[in-house]
């Protein structure tokens, strides 16, 4: 008896090392960079909208949100939402974590107009003089486990500087 449950304990230690191994390799790649002061980097990417006539999107979330992750890894894979993005914003992912809040993203989170109540990732859409346009709740994209195509089209879309000024 001690033999067959040596066995069964061993076969589940291997068959949960082998799970873990794939679950590392398909892993989201990590796209926040969680050193830069992200009023700053907003800053940056205003310079580049009004340099390229385009609208900036901030993604807010971070490292830590396999939801996060997961639209930042969907929105480059698809080549036609990659493309009305290329086309028409600025794409930033602005790190913010709501257990280490710092001086830097209390300030952030209050010049996007506290987005953080809709949970993360939150989209905030700014024209190129940094004004809020939109705040979207990414739960209304959300599919499964992952984002519904046309939704998220269709939110980049109505978004664009040329949708928002016709």
């Amino acid at each position: 008896m001690k033999k067959i449950f040596a066995i069964i304990v061993l076969a589940i230690a291997l068959f949960s090392t082998a799970a873990n191994a794939q679950e590392e390799t398909t892993a989201p790649k990590k796209v926040y960079n969680e050193q830069i002061n992200p009023l700053e980097q907003i800053d940056q990417a205003l310079v580049q909208a009004q340099a390229e006539g385009k609208f900036v999107i901030c993604q807010v979330g971070g490292n830590w949100c396999p939801w996060c992750l997961r639209f930042a890894e969907f929105i480059t894979t698809d080549s036609t939402i990659n493309a009305v993005i290329e086309q028409n914003f600025v794409y930033i992912h602005v790190n913010y974590h709501p257990r280490k809040a710092t001086e830097w993203s209390a300030a952030m989170m209050k010049r996007l107009n506290n987005p953080g109540r809709f949970g993360f990732p939150v989209f905030v859409v700014l024209d190129e003089q940094g004004n809020v346009l939109h705040i979207q709740d990414s739960s209304f994209l959300e599919e499964g486990k992952g984002y519904n195509k046309e939704k998220v089209l269709r939110f980049f879309q109505n978004w664009t500087p040329k949708a928002v000024r016709e």
